[in-house]
């Protein structure tokens, strides 16, 4: 029989958010807010003019960068372990409160000091949050029983992110010429919205909400032998678990890739094509719509092939569209670029949650995510260097082809080691109940586009 539309409405709302526990959705819903308005850098197309116009040469522009990156690894190592022995809920509202000052600076000092503390106290909040998000998102829906809905809410909160950037980076110009701080202002308000967010996040169940109620005692977990303990551990399980570090590895290829695409060689890359500057806006706005769009679908992947193996084959394609870049004209590159974009939104929430399921339990899970943060900005890091290089000597096209292919190299060694038993699966990861819960609502999806409808949006 023909099901009627409250029929089809039904099954929607039951494949968006069947399952979900008050307080899970209370956890998802709140971490979309936080992930939105910590990352809402209003200043961030104009940051460069504003430091040059606030009389900063080249040279102390890139040396302030330079300097935020190197800050950025050493950050991650103590503020790791600082979410595992405060609690990451605590970590997520000390990162928010850092945030928000930091964005101020520039509005009290417009000078290389200001913009170096400004740099510098940025890449302390976000290391402070970089591991602790992704810790206490999983924690939590795993504390929920709601294990299956993690990898859509990874990705949808990324996806409402890139999603605000395109609506609010087109008015910055505008709000500048009424104020000319007002970029840094409303970053800096954007942030404190990102505390109230936090601080409305609720005490975990389970193991490690008894664990960030210890952290809540008097001596706060600050001992120096915790915090070692705690890096001891880290260290030993990714020794110990070959699956993990290479499934860390493994994500190497699409954070390198995606970086220094989009942020080092985007640029010279439409101009290398004859694309004016006046266009590279809206091919950044199309290339973010496209990565929000994949970010928040994950699940349309097909669920015939691993994770494992699809963060493999956007990798490759991601190696693929890079290549393909130096044999299209203007239009083809545009289209290779949100291709591109959406290669990476598919394949960030993934590997994410890849690295999620091979932490073993209790161990220090932020610290782990730290250490695979340290790793990909390490090898990105040495990647811009090389980036440089060729640029500097006219080579964009060789670049290109090198980089695709190191990236197949590098992931054909991967295969070989999964398939030759060199290195197996974990035993950590979702439950049996967490993947059919997963597979249910994957199916239920596809049963309300079938019936005439959309799946509803979490």
């Amino acid at each position: 029989m023909r099901r009627g539309p409250a029929s089809r409405r039904a099954e929607r709302r039951a494949a968006a958010g069947g399952g979900l526990t008050a307080t899970a959705r209370r956890i998802i819903r709140l971490n979309y807010g936080f992930q939105l308005l910590f990352n809402l850098l209003w200043w961030m197309p104009v940051f460069y003019a504003y430091q040059k116009a606030a009389g900063l040469s080249d040279t102390e522009i890139f040396g302030i960068q330079s300097i935020y990156y190197v800050a950025f690894c050493l950050f991650e190592i103590p503020t790791g372990l600082i979410a595992d022995r405060i609690g990451t809920r605590n970590c997520l509202r000390a990162g928010a409160v850092v945030m928000t000052a930091a964005n101020l600076a520039p509005v009290f000092a417009a000078s290389y000091t200001g913009f170096l503390i400004h740099f510098l106290a940025i890449a302390a909040g976000r290391s402070l949050t970089s591991g602790a998000a992704s810790a206490y998102l999983y924690d939590g829906l795993r504390a929920e029983k709601c294990d299956a809905h993690y990898l859509r809410a990874e990705g949808t909160a990324r996806a409402l992110g890139l999603a605000a950037k395109v609506v609010c980076w087109p008015l910055v110009g505008p709000l500048m010429a009424v104020a000319h701080s007002t970029p840094y202002v409303l970053s800096a308000a954007s942030a404190a919205g990102s505390v109230a967010c936090a601080v409305a996040l609720p005490r975990l169940a389970g193991p490690d909400g008894g664990r960030e109620r210890a952290a809540d005692r008097s001596d706060g977990g600050r001992r120096g032998g915790a915090f070692l303990r705690d890096a001891g551990t880290a260290l030993r399980c990714v020794v110990t678990s070959p699956w993990l570090a290479m499934v860390m590895v493994q994500g190497v290829a699409v954070f390198t890739l995606s970086r220094i695409c989009q942020v080092n060689l985007f640029q010279p890359i439409l101009l290398d094509h004859g694309i004016a500057e006046a266009s590279h806006g809206g091919v950044l706005a199309a290339m973010t719509v496209a990565e929000a769009v994949a970010s928040a679908r994950p699940q349309w992947l097909s669920r015939r092939l691993s994770p494992v193996a699809w963060v493999s084959l956007l990798s490759l394609a991601l190696a693929g569209t890079l290549a393909a870049m130096t044999l299209g004209g203007p239009w083809v590159v545009v289209a290779l670029l949100c291709l591109f974009a959406a290669a990476t939104g598919f394949a960030y929430p993934i590997q994410r949650k890849l690295v999620n399921d091979a932490v073993p339990a209790h161990a220090p899970r932020a610290t782990l995510l730290s250490v695979e943060s340290i790793v990909d900005r390490a090898v990105c890091a040495l990647a811009a260097v090389a980036a440089g290089a060729y640029l500097a000597a006219g080579h964009l096209d060789a670049l290109l082809w090198h980089s695709a292919l190191v990236t197949v190299a590098l992931l054909g060694v991967f295969q070989l080691l999964l398939r030759t038993g060199v290195v197996r699966k974990s035993r950590y990861g979702p439950s049996r109940a967490a993947e059919a819960a997963e597979a249910a609502q994957t199916t239920g999806e596809r049963r309300a586009t079938a019936g005439g409808g959309r799946p509803a949006p979490p």
